[in-house]
């Protein structure tokens, strides 16, 4: 199962975001989009905002892990996320 410490991040540093940002699919073909930045939930204490990705790689609101984003997460609470959605 892949967790929190396999994200890869990219750092956002513009004039009107700052932070990092992510994109993992899985293999069952679901993934995630994980955020920490300037406009995310929690992103301005550090925390981090999750989405998951539906089999074509764009947001989904339609799985039993969530019908939202989800915000204010920490490192551990992104990792319970991640392995929701690999369970799908």
């Amino acid at each position: 199962m892949k967790k929190f410490e396999d994200l890869e991040f990219i750092k956002l540093d513009d004039e009107f975001m700052k932070g990092v940002q992510c994109r993992m699919m899985f293999e069952n073909g679901f993934g995630v989009s994980v955020v920490s930045h300037t406009y995310s939930y929690g992103g301005k204490d550090g925390l981090f905002e999750v989405a998951v990705l539906g089999k074509d790689g764009n947001l989904t609101y339609d799985t039993p892990v969530t019908n939202d984003v989800v915000g204010y997460l920490n490192p551990d609470e992104v990792t319970e996320i991640m392995e929701q959605v690999q369970k799908l």
